[in-house]
């Protein structure tokens, strides 16, 4: 089995954590530490990690000032209720980067956003 974890900097961990799991449909819980949270899926896979940016000295994680956030990554979530989050999603921004739309690749619904910390973060309904 592998998996990876996704890490993202952010600049409020759990601002960005609710805000997250507001979107996904996630249920509310906190995150693990102030400057570090896991968002899980309900069989405990990790769909994304948030970091404080400058906690720990990594160094793609220093500071947003050295780079631009989410420059050359894109978060591609698939979820099974599709709805749900495109109605979540319209609470949390006022606007869309990517309308809701038929992605004629997957033959599925999807829509773009960006998060808080400027992130690029694409829904994509799971099936057709």
């Amino acid at each position: 089995m592998r998996r990876t974890w996704t890490i993202i900097g952010v600049k409020d961990v759990a601002s960005s954590f609710k805000w997250y799991q507001t979107l996904l449909a996630l249920p509310a819980t906190a995150p693990a530490h102030d400057y570090w949270g896991q968002l899980m899926d309900e069989d405990g896979t990790v769909l994304l990690c948030l970091h404080e940016w400058g906690a720990h000295e990594h160094p793609s994680l220093t500071s947003p000032d050295t780079t631009t956030p989410g420059n050359g990554l894109l978060l591609f979530f698939r979820v099974d209720d599709y709805e749900t989050s495109l109605a979540n999603a319209c609470k949390l921004v006022d606007r869309f980067e990517e309308e809701p739309s038929l992605n004629r690749n997957t033959e599925t619904m999807e829509f773009s956003l960006r998060d808080p910390d400027g992130y690029y973060v694409t829904i994509s309904a799971l099936r057709p």
